[in-house]
This record gives C-alpha cells, structure tokens and sequence, in this order.
C-alpha cells in the first residue's frame, strides 16, 4: 500500500479534484491507539492496488488542525480512526474503528 502523507490544508483541495478522475481514500491515524493500529494494518492488508484508489495518511496527532479541517471540508464527523473515500469532491463513505474494511471502502468506490 502505498500511503501519501496528508500533512496541509491545502491537499485537501488537490485531493478534491484528483477524486474527480479515481478515487481517494483518507485515513486518519492515531500513533498512540491500538485499535487505530490494528485498523490500519487490517486496512493495509486487503488492500489491492489494482483498484486505482489513492490512499492518503494523516498522523491524527501531529496534524489535528488538518483533521479538523477535514471534518468540516466534508461534512462528517470526527473519529478516530476513520476513513473517509473522496469521489467527485464529495465523501461518498466514511467508517470508523473496527468497521473499517477494504470490502465496504471497494463497493462505495465503483
């Protein structure tokens, strides 16, 4: 899986416009929970690159900020961890904690 850093407001917009031509996946991370850890690594195991989704990484911790701004960019709540699947400058699904699944991220990404 290849993660890109999230570390400023200003990808968000970039991010916007790439989910106009594929999807992108946001994940929101805490370094210090281990539910958050094994999210991610459940997340980076049935990851597929063939699907054509890009993966973005926010460090909840360093970048709260950002994650705020995330929040209120695309009108959901904040958790932590969360994914959010950007398609259209919109997020068309987002998913916290243990329900995190590769599956569900797919079905909402077609």
């Amino acid at each position: 899986m290849n993660w890109q850093p999230l570390t400023d407001a200003e990808q968000l917009e970039a991010i916007k416009k790439e989910s106009f031509e594929h999807p992108v996946l946001i994940y929101k991370h805490s370094t210090t929970c281990s539910i958050s850890s094994t999210a991610k690594a459940r997340l980076e195991r049935q990851w597929d690159d063939t699907q054509g989704i890009s993966a973005y990484y926010l460090d909840l911790l360093r970048y709260r900020p950002l994650s705020n701004a995330i929040a209120q960019e695309f009108d959901v709540e904040h958790e932590s961890p969360q994914v959010l699947l950007i398609r259209d400058g919109q997020c068309v699904y987002n998913e916290s904690h243990f329900a995190i699944r590769f599956d569900e991220v797919l079905g909402h990404a077609i």
